[in-house]
């Protein structure tokens, strides 16, 4: 039996109906999409990522921070006349220009002395008297100043044995050593334009604790700078 023909009227109505349905699913995404904002991240690892636009800004990269300028530290050693040169090279080296000041230079010589002793403010006095105050980086300052120090002979002076000799017990630390540095203090700057230099013999002691108290060495005292022992 063949099939009935389609009324016309019938078959209008069947399309506009599809039409509805078509305009109203458009809408319903066109809807969604204004609530829920563009598509920015795929929620499957197969899907490619969205390419830059047009209008997109592309990533600023912040600038490296520089680091901060810093003094060596001492070299550590477990041998007494080895770290003591250590300690004097360190103690001599220093740079107006650097960005440093006099207490950046006292804090690195502090780093190794003695953590346990009685000795740190001794030390850190020992150690301003061998670096210009603040007033008088600021002028050196103005002359690109700068100061390193070759060393000729460290050896443990004679005059150590006497006072070793003549301690009471227990007022030296086991492997407490004296280490008499005898050297040449360069300076180096710029006046009127063109660079200067001088040179001036220097001598000092270091007094130092090591093995058996610690490992490495560290630092107790300086003597006076020019009036070492001998």
């Amino acid at each position: 039996m063949s099939p009935a023909p389609t009324d016309p009227k019938r078959r209008r109505l069947v399309a506009l109906i599809a039409a509805g349905i078509v305009l109203l699913l458009l809408a319903s995404v066109g809807i969604y999409g204004l609530l829920t904002g563009p598509r920015t991240t795929s929620t499957s690892t197969d899907d490619p990522k969205p390419g830059p636009s047009a209008t997109t800004e592309p990533p600023t990269v912040p600038p490296s921070t520089p680091r901060a300028p810093r003094v060596p530290a001492v070299p550590r050693s477990a041998d007494p006349a080895t770290f003591s040169q250590g300690v004097a090279s360190t103690l001599f080296a220093w740079d107006t220009e650097s960005g440093l000041w006099p207490l950046d230079y006292t804090s690195a010589i502090l780093a190794v002395g003695d953590p346990f002793g009685d000795e740190q403010a001794g030390l850190a006095s020992d150690v301003a008297a061998y670096l210009p105050n603040r007033d008088a980086w600021i002028e050196l300052r103005q002359y690109a100043t700068s100061q390193h120090l070759t060393i000729d002979r460290a050896f443990v002076p004679g005059a150590w044995a006497d006072a070793v000799e003549q301690a009471q017990p227990g007022q030296l630390a086991p492997g407490t050593v004296a280490v008499t540095i005898e050297g040449t203090r360069h300076r180096e700057g710029v006046w009127n334009g063109q660079p200067v230099t001088s040179q001036h013999e220097v001598a000092f002691t270091v007094f130092v604790v090591c093995a058996p108290t610690y490992s490495t060495c560290r630092l107790l005292r300086l003597s006076q700078l020019d009036n070492p022992l001998r």
